[in-house]
């Protein structure tokens, strides 16, 4: 029979229950869950937009990693929590509520199943905050399940050596990078009207901005007509290659040596 990409081969959906059970009680085991979104990403990129880079950074990374590192990924939660998004049609928002109480109970299952360490994969900025506190919740009522909230874009090194300014800074949603990146992975799925959009008017007072140390609660009808913060005018598949390739390499860097390690620290099951 031929042989199932190694990615596929990790999948936890694909195991019987026994060998789930001893998969899990593995030194060291992990789930690795996918997080993306169902929203506008303005008139020239899909729904899925979040969701697809999800589901193709963490198969790639996977794809490259020992075998032998035990590691297994859930189906990827496509709908999450994009209020901002409201009032551009597709859009689809779950209540914050709604997703804690789903991380919450699959967390406590896969704990009961013996895992020790659960990573939140999420490439919607709208929910870091939400997965972050989910994560808290979470390890607070499974001690002995580490629980790991990613931001798909915060960690990988050069990123932000490949988009130039004032795109790295202002280039929220829709713009040079998801665009190229959606170049590189589905050009058929980008369409052509890519006009910039969102230009903050008023500059905001030094020290203040929609992100950054200091950010502003904001929605997108507040800034754009189109659904664009940003520009993706000078968007293409070689930037989209190359922002790929540093995603893939950097976070199978960062996964190689969280699995090689006892980290974080955690109390041992009850």
């Amino acid at each position: 029979m031929p042989q199932l990409p190694q990615s596929s081969a990790r999948e936890l959906a694909r195991l019987r229950w026994p060998e789930l059970a001893r998969q899990a009680a593995r030194p060291g085991s992990t789930v690795i869950w996918p997080f993306g979104a169902i929203e506008q990403h303005g008139p020239h990129l899909p729904l899925a937009t979040d969701a697809l880079f999800a589901e193709r950074i963490c198969s790639a990374v996977l794809e490259r990693l020992d075998p032998e590192l035990p590691i297994w990924r859930l189906p990827i939660q496509s709908i999450g929590f994009s209020p901002e998004h409201r009032g551009f049609a597709g859009t689809l928002s779950l209540p914050a509520s709604t997703l804690l109480a789903v991380v919450e109970a699959v967390g406590r299952e896969l704990a009961a199943a013996g895992f020790q360490r659960l990573i939140l994969f999420n490439a919607h900025g709208g929910q870091i905050a939400l997965l972050e506190v989910a994560a808290r919740s979470l390890h607070a009522q499974c001690p002995a399940l580490a629980v790991l909230p990613c931001f798909l874009w915060r960690g990988p090194e050069g990123i932000g050596s490949l988009i130039p300014e004032p795109e790295r800074s202002d280039g929220l949603h829709a713009g040079l990078a998801e665009t190229s990146l959606m170049l590189h992975l589905e050009p058929g799925l980008v369409g052509p009207e890519r006009q910039p959009d969102g230009v903050v008017s008023p500059p905001p007072p030094q020290g203040w901005g929609l992100e950054g140390e200091a950010p502003t609660a904001w929605l997108t009808r507040e800034l754009s007509d189109t659904g664009v913060i940003g520009d993706p005018r000078g968007a293409d598949s070689s930037l989209g290659e190359a922002l790929f390739e540093r995603l893939v390499e950097g976070w199978r860097r960062r996964l190689d040596a969280l699995l090689r390690s006892d980290w974080p620290p955690r109390l041992p099951p009850a």
